[in-house]
């Protein structure tokens, strides 16, 4: 089996004003340093291989703890960055509404491209999902650990196992340093039993310290 580890970052300054994020590079906080250091011990007893993570500060900060108990090297990905949220980004949620009134409510629907120069969630699952593929192709059989952000985890983790926003829109949002497991059957099907290997699943949601705060949505 091989086994990703898609783990949201710590919280920050933002995540706790629900202002809106995305692309904009913002440092964890107090609190987001603390839950990453308290999160790593119960990464490094599943004995990661490897560990990639997004190059927006929070989620490289994150991974630093981890990178701190196990030793390993971090590689960065630019492609699992958060949604960009356009015009959006630094405004608070209840800004966005305001301004953009016909967009938001669109967002809020579950529409996959709801305008104000939002990426799309095809866009964002397809470059998220490639790069988890690749980290995962890159350590067969192993455990690879990938510091993200919520919407990026949760569109990529759907392109992966080939779920519709529809579905993707029934799972619950990361909390703050919690994670998601996935595991690939890496074995050759038996004759005649292609039904044996069953590719990607979904082992685990959510995973994490119940002392983590919920953050309203991934933004």
């Amino acid at each position: 089996m091989t086994r990703l580890i898609v783990w949201r970052h710590g919280n920050t300054d933002w995540n706790a004003a629900n202002r809106v994020q995305g692309q904009t590079d913002v440092p964890l906080n107090e609190l987001g340093r603390d839950q990453a250091r308290a999160a790593a011990p119960l990464l490094a007893a599943l004995r990661p291989d490897a560990i990639v993570s997004s190059d927006l500060s929070r989620a490289a900060e994150t991974a630093a703890a981890l990178v701190a108990l196990t030793g390993l090297p971090v590689r960065t990905d630019v492609r699992l960055r958060e949604r960009h949220f356009g015009q959006w980004q630094g405004l608070h949620l209840t800004e966005a509404a305001e301004r953009f009134p016909e967009e938001y409510a669109r967002w809020r629907a579950g529409d996959p491209d709801p305008g104000a120069d939002l990426e799309p969630l095809h866009d964002i699952g397809e470059r998220v999902g490639t790069a988890l593929r690749e980290a995962a192709d890159a350590a067969p059989g192993g455990t690879v650990v990938i510091a993200t952000h919520g919407g990026a985890s949760r569109q990529g983790i759907g392109h992966l196992l080939g779920w519709d926003t529809g579905v993707l829109r029934t799972i619950g949002s990361l909390a703050n340093c919690h994670w998601s497991e996935l595991r690939h059957d890496d074995r050759a099907p038996a004759v005649g039993r292609p039904q044996d290997v069953r590719g990607w699943q979904l082992r685990a949601h959510n995973v994490g310290l119940v002392t983590a705060p919920v953050v309203v949505d991934a933004i």
